[in-house]
C-alpha cells in the first residue's frame, strides 16, 4: 500500500522510495543514524463477512545508519518493526540488512529486503489505503519483502549516466514466493526456496517518464516457477501516472491423491500436474492539489489480476485434461490523501469490488460464509478512511 513514506536518505537505499521526515539523532566524524515512524489509525468498512474487514491501525519504527569507512566506501544498514494494533493482530520485522556502498561501483547488502520485482510493480503501489496486490503478493517470486537476500544495486550505471539503474538478487532459501506450492521437492517440508531475479530501470531523460522492467525464477526443478514484470511511470507537474503489467507461471505443480505403500513407506499418490498462471495489470492516476493548507491528492486505479489452471490427471481408467481461468483480484479504487503537512495525513479510498461471486478471488477474500445462495462476501465494496502521524 502506498508508496513508502518513511523512506531512508542514504543513497544505497534506492529499493525505498524519496526521503520523507525523519530525526537525525546522530551526525558526526562520518557516523549518521536516523529514526524514522510512523502510527496509522484506519479502518476498513465492509461486509463482516469479508477479509481484511474492520480495524487496520499499525505502527511503524525503524532506523537507518551509515558510516563512512574510506572516501569511497560507506557502511548502511536499516532495521524497520510494525506492530499491528488491531484485532488478529500480528506483529513483523519488515527490514533487517546491512551493507556496503562503493559509489560508481554500486552497493551490496544482505538481511530482509525487498524482492527485486518489487522496484517495478510498487510503481502502482501508491494508493491511499489499498493497492499492492502485485507489491505485497507472496504468490510472485521476489516481489515482496523476503528473508535472506542479497542484493547487489547501481544507481548510476557504473557512473556512465544517471537515468539508468539495475539491481541483481539471490535469495538463499528465503524467497517469498507461493506458500503453498514452494516446496523444494515433494517429500520436503522446507517452505523456503532459492531464487534469483533481476531489474532494470530507465528515467527518461527529464521528462518525468521512467521505464522499468523485472525478472525472477525459483530454483527448484521440480516446481519451475518464474514471474516478470514491466512498467511505466510519470511523475511531472503534480501528475502521477503509473501502468504495471506482470506474469507469474508456475509448472508442473504435481497433483497427490492421498498415499500409497511401496517397500513398507507411505508415498503420495500422484495422479497428474498443473500449469498456473497468473497475469494481472494495474492503472493509477494522481493529481496534487497545493491548498492553503497542505495538499489534496485525489486518486484513481483499476486492478485486475487473474488466474488459469491446466490440469491433466491419469489413472487406470482414464486421462482427463481440464482448463480454468477466473478473476484473482478486480477493482476500482477512488479516493484521496490529504497532506496537512509532511508529518500528518487523513486518508480516505473507496474500492468498488467488480468480483462476481463465482470467482476465485471471492472465495479467497472470504472470512465467513454466508448462505450458498447470496453472493459471497468476498465481492463486497469497501470504504477506507484513517489518520497518519509520521516522523
Amino acid at each position: 500500500m502506498k508508496r513508502n513514506l518513511l523512506a531512508i536518505a542514504i543513497p544505497a537505499l534506492l529499493v525505498a522510495a524519496g526521503a520523507n521526515a525523519s530525526i537525525e539523532v546522530w551526525n558526526k566524524d562520518g557516523n549518521k543514524v536516523d529514526f524514522y515512524g510512523r502510527v496509522k489509525a484506519a479502518n476498513n468498512i465492509t461486509d463482516r463477512g469479508q477479509k481484511g474487514e474492520g480495524d487496520d491501525t499499525n505502527a511503524r519504527l525503524g532506523m537507518s545508519g551509515q558510516t563512512q569507512i574510506t572516501d569511497g566506501i560507506t557502511g548502511y544498514g536499516r532495521w524497520e518493526y510494525q506492530a499491528d494494533a488491531g484485532k488478529d493482530s500480528d506483529n513483523e520485522v519488515r527490514y533487517a540488512f546491512a551493507g556496503l556502498n562503493f559509489g560508481d561501483l554500486g552497493s551490496f547488502d544482505y538481511g530482509r529486503n525487498d524482492g527485486v520485482i518489487k522496484a517495478i510493480t510498487a510503481y502502482t503501489d501508491v494508493l491511499p489505503q489499498f493497492g499492492g496486490d502485485a507489491a505485497n503478493n507472496d504468490w510472485h517470486v521476489l516481489s515482496a519483502r523476503t528473508k535472506a537476500v542479497a542484493t547487489y544495486r547501481n544507481n548510476n550505471f557504473f557512473g556512465l549516466t544517471d537515468d539508468l539503474s539495475f539491481a541483481l538478487q539471490y535469495a538463499d532459501n528465503g524467497d517469498n514466493s507461493n506458500s503453498t506450492d514452494r516446496y523444494k521437492s515433494l517429500y520436503s517440508e522446507n517452505k523456503s526456496r532459492e531464487a534469483w531475479g533481476a531489474n532494470i530501470q530507465w528515467n527518461i531523460f527529464d521528462t518525468g517518464l521512467t521505464a522499468g522492467a523485472g525478472y525472477a525464477q525459483t530454483s527448484s526443478s521440480d516446481h519451475r516457477h518464474n514471474t516478470w514484470t514491466a512498467g511505466l511511470k510519470y511523475d511531472n507537474n503534480n501528475l502521477y501516472l503509473a501502468a504495471n503489467y506482470f506474469q507469474s507461471k508456475l509448472k508442473s505443480r504435481l497433483i497427490q491423491d492421498g498415499y500409497v505403500e511401496k517397500e513398507g513407506v507411505l508415498l503420495p499418490n500422484i495422479v497428474g500436474s498443473s500449469d498456473v498462471k497468473i497475469k494481472g495489470v494495474e492503472l493509477v492516476a494522481q493529481y496534487g492539489f497545493d491548498l492553503p493548507v497542505g495538499r489534496l491528492t485525489p486518486s484513481l486505479a483499476y486492478v485486475q489480476h487473474k488466474q488459469r489452471i491446466d490440469s491433466f490427471y491419469s489413472n487406470s481408467e482414464q486421462e482427463h485434461y481440464s482448463a480454468d481461468s477466473s478473476p484473482l483480484v478486480k477493482y476500482v479504487s477512488l479516493g484521496a490523501t490529504y497532506d496537512l503537512n509532511k508529518n500528518f495525513s487523513a486518508i480516505v479510498e473507496y474500492k468498488f469490488n467488480l468480483l462476481d461471486r463465482k470467482d476465485v478471488g471471492a472465495a479467497q477474500n472470504t472470512k465467513v460464509q454466508r448462505n450458498k445462495h447470496t453472493n459471497k462476501p468476498g465481492t463486497k465494496d469497501v470504504l477506507g478512511v484513517g489518520l497518519i502521524y509520521q516522523f
